[in-house]
């Protein structure tokens, strides 16, 4: 359980040196460092934080530190020459601290950036998935078409980019289907891209994803909504399949590939799937359902089922229901999310707590976002930790045990939303 760690034990900057565990009690913004608690290791370090101007608010931990706190350095007068070594020091260090705001600032930059492109496209992509889904049995031949339009875009998108990332976006207010559709779409298509597939099955495995759930309009909520249905209410929930393909075919813009990535999405390799009990289908249908069970285990839509936290979703999948996907798609998507996929809240070696935002190249090394209830959400800070090999995460934290501000500052565990931004190829 996370528990706000104490200020610590005041000092004056003069008693900087190596070895000291520090706390700055300053906004993550207003200092160069990583972090607001850390080991201080260099001499630049103790250069720094003399120079930062921290009086009343630097505090150490004899606990974490691996020197003992030194006396205060007594002001004695300067000779001229002391007095003109210590002027271009100071103006040295001054160069210094700006070039490394420059850059935390410029990362930073780059990271809100890309969030905010991510942002825009799921934006415009949510407002044309939920009219065409709210629409498809109206209008079925123009909600195809947008649904369609949308696929093509993703899959070329993806197809062509040179990086994807992955990012958990801010909270979103607004209800409807494409919360859904558009994590199950994001998580096909970067799955589907690492296990090779070409554009067009990519094209064919997005319509299916966005489409795979348009029949539950014709399912009551009352059943929708219950985790606990009987028999017959399940039976008829079940044919939410059969509805969403003649929905589809009726639209008459899905390939015979994506109506079959449609019917089968929840068939499973060991006969206990349904609505046929198929024991083989598709890549795209295998990596639809495995993606499907991940995003409902993590914000079911039945009222009284409790969200997983995303590790113990993967764990789930994987130590559990095995049988139920294919294992090649499960791997690539756990390699894919990390030991801490994104939505995880987490503690930090320094005792700050955090939220993944997206996953790193290394698996233990996500990208977070950092509790800072003085700063606005969107303001917080973003880390990369694969950069930053001297901070790592301790464990993941419930978010039930969090206290009711953190938790509301963080506000994990309410529906989460993925979407990808892209880079494109150069030359």
């Amino acid at each position: 359980m996370w528990t706000k760690p104490g200020p610590g034990i005041p000092i004056d900057a003069s008693q900087v040196v190596e070895g000291l565990y520090i706390y700055l009690d300053v906004r993550w913004d207003e200092h160069p460092f990583l972090s607001n608690r850390f080991l201080v290791k260099t001499p630049k370090d103790v250069a720094i934080l003399r120079q930062l101007g921290t009086h009343g608010r630097l505090f150490y931990y004899p606990e974490k530190s691996t020197v003992p706190l030194p006396d205060p350095v007594p002001q004695t007068p300067a000779t001229a020459e002391q007095q003109a070594a210590a002027a271009a020091e100071k103006a040295a260090i001054a160069a210094e601290l700006r070039a490394l705001e420059k850059a935390k600032k410029d990362k930073r930059q780059k990271q809100k950036d890309a969030a905010a492109r991510a942002d825009r496209a799921w934006e415009n992509a949510a407002r044309d998935t939920k009219e065409a889904l709210l629409t498809l049995n109206r209008s079925p031949k123009m909600a195809g078409e947008v649904l369609s339009r949308l696929s093509k875009e993703t899959a070329a998108a993806i197809a062509h980019g040179q990086e994807i990332l992955l990012h958990l976006l801010g909270d979103k207010k607004d209800q409807g289907p494409q919360f859904h559709a558009l994590n199950v779409l994001t998580l096909c298509m970067l799955v589907g891209k690492k296990m090779g597939l070409t554009e067009r099955e990519l094209a064919d495995l997005a319509l299916g994803a966005l489409a795979h759930d348009a029949g539950k309009v014709q399912v009551p909520a009352q059943i929708l909504k219950n985790g606990a249905r009987k028999k017959h209410e399940e039976d008829f929930f079940r044919q939410h399949v059969m509805f969403s393909v003649q929905l589809a075919t009726q639209s008459g813009a899905f390939s015979r590939e994506a109506l079959t990535v449609i019917a089968d999405h929840h068939e499973a390799p060991d006969g206990s799937g349904w609505p046929r009990a198929r024991t083989e289908s598709s890549r795209a249908a295998r990596i639809l359902a495995a993606i499907n069970r991940y995003d409902n285990l993590c914000t079911p839509e039945a009222d009284n089922v409790d969200p997983l936290m995303p590790a113990e979703a993967l764990a789930t999948m994987f130590r559990h229901e095995g049988a139920k996907f294919d294992k090649g798609v499960v791997t690539v998507l756990i390699k894919l999310l990390g030991v801490y996929p994104p939505g995880t809240v987490v503690q930090l070696g320094d005792a700050s707590l955090a939220m993944v935002v997206g996953p790193g190249p290394n698996s233990l090394q996500p990208q977070v976002l950092i509790y800072s209830p003085d700063l606005p959400k969107h303001e917080a800070p973003t880390l990369e930790l694969h950069t930053e090999p001297g901070l790592k995460i301790t464990e993941a934290i419930r978010p039930a045990s969090l206290p009711p501000d953190v938790r509301a500052w963080l506000n994990p565990q309410q529906r989460l939303s993925y979407f990808f931004s892209v880079e494109d190829r150069k030359g």
